[in-house]
C-alpha cells in the first residue's frame, strides 16, 4: 500500500451563499447611502464591497468562471441590496441583468473574452434598440446616442442596443422585420454625456452617453430578441425579457421591505393630535400596516413562485410555457404598483418624517415613484400577458 492510497477522496466546495454575502454588503450600502445620492451614483466603498464578494458575476456561467446562480437567489440578492438603497439595487440590478443577457446569449468567443479573465466585465447601457448601425465587414459600425445607462459609471463594458440601417439610414428588413441587435463596447470607446438630474433613483447614475462611429466587432453583438442561449444553464431559457424585465420585480420588492422597516419604527414613539398613545399603539395604524404587510408579503411570494417555476421547468428539460412567460411578465408588473401601494402608505403615516433629508423612507418615496415609471413595467404589459392566462380560468 502506498501513501498516495491514504489520501481523502475529493470534496467539492461549497456554493457561494450570495445571499449572505449580500447582507454584509447591504451593512456597508446604508452607511454610504447619503453619500450615494450626493454623488448620484455608487461610492467606492460599495463598489468594492459589491466586487469583493463576487455579486457582479453571480449570474455568469461556471465555464467563465462565475457563479452560475440560480434566478430566485440572484432576485433575492437584488432584493437585499434595493432594501439598503434604492439606487444602488437598481444599478446593481442593471449591471447583472445586463452581464447575464450578453453572456448567455452572446457567441462564446465573446463572452470568453468579456467575462473568462481574472478582470470579468461589468455591464451597463441601453441595450433596446433606440440606436442605428451600419454592417460592415466582420462587425457593425455604430453611431448613435442614448440615455439611461444605469450603473454605468463603475462597468466597464457599456450596451447599445441599435437596428441595422444602410447608408441612407432606413433600417435593413429581413423577412420584413427590421434586424435589431445589441453590441457591447469597451467603456473608453464611449462618451459620457452626464445629464443625469432627476427626483428619484438619484444614485443609480444613469447618464446619458453616445458612440461615435464606433466599429464593434460581430463576437460582440447578439440579437436583440435572441431566444437561444448560447449557455447550458437554465438560467438563460428565461429569454431576455425574463432576466432584464424581471430583474426590476426584486427592486420594487426591496423598496417596500424597506418603507415597512421605517414605518415600523417612526411610529414607534409618533405622537400626533387625536391619538391616545403612540401612532404604532393605534388600531387604525395597526389595520393599515397589516393590510400592506399581506401585500407585500403575496406579491414576494408570487415573483419567486412564478420565476423559480419556469427555471424549474427549464433545469427539467421542459419548454417553459406561454402562460409562465406571461405570468413572469404580469409579477414583474404587478409587484410595482404593490410597492408603490406600501410605500405610499408608509410615506402618509410617517407625518413630517419623510420631508427632511436625509431620510431612508424620502429615499424610498423618491425611488418608488421613478421605478414605477419604467416603461417595461407599464400596465400594458398586464394586457399583453392576458391572453396567454385567461384560457387557464376559461376551460377549467
Amino acid at each position: 500500500m502506498t501513501a498516495t492510497d491514504f489520501r481523502p477522496a475529493p470534496t467539492e466546495l461549497a456554493a457561494p451563499d450570495y445571499i449572505a454575502r449580500a447582507r454584509a454588503v447591504a451593512e456597508v450600502i446604508e452607511a454610504e447611502a447619503n453619500r450615494i445620492e450626493e454623488a448620484a451614483t455608487i461610492t467606492r466603498p460599495v463598489f468594492e464591497a459589491l466586487s469583493d464578494a463576487g455579486l457582479f458575476w453571480m449570474l455568469i456561467p461556471e465555464q467563465y468562471g462565475g457563479g452560475g446562480s440560480d434566478i430566485v437567489t440572484a432576485f433575492k440578492v437584488i432584493q437585499e441590496i434595493s432594501r439598503a438603497d434604492g439606487s444602488t439595487g437598481w444599478a446593481f440590478m442593471a449591471n447583472i441583468c445586463s452581464a447575464a443577457v450578453a453572456a448567455g446569449f452572446m457567441n462564446t468567443d465573446g463572452g470568453y473574452e468579456m467575462f473568462g479573465g481574472q478582470d470579468k466585465a461589468i455591464t451597463a447601457g441601453m441595450v433596446v434598440p433606440t440606436g442605428k448601425a451600419v454592417r460592415v465587414d466582420g462587425g457593425y459600425r455604430v453611431n448613435s446616442r442614448y440615455q439611461f445607462a444605469s450603473g454605468s459609471a463603475h462597468a466597464s463594458w457599456i450596451g447599445a442596443g441599435f437596428v441595422v440601417v444602410d447608408d441612407n439610414g432606413d433600417p435593413v428588413l429581413v423577412d420584413g422585420e427590421p434586424q435589431c441587435r445589441i453590441a457591447f463596447l469597451p467603456r473608453e470607446e464611449v462618451e459620457f454625456l452626464g445629464n443625469w438630474n432627476v427626483m428619484g433613483m438619484v444614485g443609480t447614475g444613469s447618464y446619458d452617453y453616445q458612440v461615435k462611429d464606433r466599429f464593434v466587432p460581430d463576437k460582440f453583438t447578439m440579437e436583440t430578441f435572441a431566444t437561444v442561449p448560447t449557455q447550458a444553464e437554465p438560467v438563460y431559457q428565461l429569454g431576455l425579457l425574463g432576466i432584464g424585465v424581471g430583474g426590476h420585480a426584486p427592486v420594487a420588492l426591496g423598496l417596500a421591505q424597506r418603507a415597512l422597516q421605517e414605518i415600523a419604527g417612526i411610529v414607534d414613539n409618533k405622537i400626533r393630535p387625536g391619538y391616545d398613545g403612540p401612532v404604532g399603539d393605534s388600531e387604525l395604524f395597526r389595520l393599515d400596516f397589516m393590510r400592506h404587510e399581506a401585500q407585500f408579503r403575496a406579491a414576494e411570494a408570487y415573483v419567486y413562485q412564478v420565476f423559480g417555476d419556469a427555471e424549474e421547468s427549464a433545469a427539467q428539460g421542459i419548454a417553459i410555457s406561454d402562460e409562465q412567460r406571461a405570468r413572469m411578465r404580469q409579477a414583474a408588473t404587478w409587484v410595482q404598483e404593490v410597492a408603490g401601494e406600501v410605500v405610499t402608505f408608509a410615506h402618509r403615516w410617517a407625518g413630517s418624517a419623510t420631508v427632511r433629508n436625509p431620510s431612508a423612507l424620502g429615499r424610498c418615496v423618491r425611488d418608488a415613484a421613478v421605478a414605477t415609471q419604467h416603461a417595461l413595467v407599464d400596465r400594458m404589459t398586464l394586457v399583453e400577458a392576458a391572453p396567454a392566462i385567461l384560457p387557464g380560468y376559461r376551460n377549467r
